[in-house]
């Protein structure tokens, strides 16, 4: 399944508390319930005033939907081409 990354513009995201990031979870894992399981979130990075989260959908409508439905800004949405780390270097 394509894997996509977002870039959520959120002023003061690393700020946020372990609260406010607990709230935004349950409220993401309460729209992809009710979406289904053909999306999934895979984990999400956290910066000074943005979000970067992977998410595995059929396709990027998907994505966007996920955002509209929870509420959530999805400034881009790029599909993952591929995915390489040290061991590629091997």
């Amino acid at each position: 399944m394509p894997q996509y990354l977002i870039e959520r513009n959120i002023p003061g995201a690393g700020k946020l508390s372990p609260a406010d990031l607990k709230a935004i979870s349950q409220k993401s894992c309460s729209v992809l319930n009710n979406m289904g399981p053909q999306i999934q979130w895979v984990q999400s990075y956290v910066t000074g005033d943005k979000i970067y989260c992977v998410y595995r959908a059929p396709n990027e409508e998907m994505v966007r939907e996920h955002a509209k439905q929870g509420g959530f800004p999805a400034d881009s949405v790029m599909e993952i081409e591929t995915i390489i780390d040290p061991t590629t270097a091997e």
